[in-house]
């Protein structure tokens, strides 16, 4: 059989692009079994939800903060301290 000839039972394979760019190959038979595995799973409990909670952030899949931020952050706090301290008399 050639490679463009189709088999008696096809398996009629999807391709589904995640939130994250990722492109997945999934058959009728892994939907229909995720379908069913997430109607079966009842959402429960969220800690991050709390009301207690205020900085806590629920962030979408695959979006994580750049760790730029935090030596940008820290050498912005380092240069202000340095300027604060430069005023002080009796300094070096």
């Amino acid at each position: 059989m050639s490679s463009n000839e189709s088999s008696e039972n096809p398996s009629r394979a999807q391709h589904i692009t995640t939130k994250t760019g990722r492109i997945l190959r999934v058959t009728e038979e892994q939907i229909m079994a995720a379908q069913q595995a997430k109607a079966a799973v009842q959402p429960g409990f969220d800690p991050a939800r709390r009301a207690d909670v205020l900085f806590r952030v629920r962030r979408a899949e695959g979006h994580e903060l750049s760790s730029w931020w935090f030596i940008g952050a820290f050498l912005a706090t380092s240069g202000v301290v340095i300027a604060l301290l430069s005023w002080v008399p009796g300094g070096a």
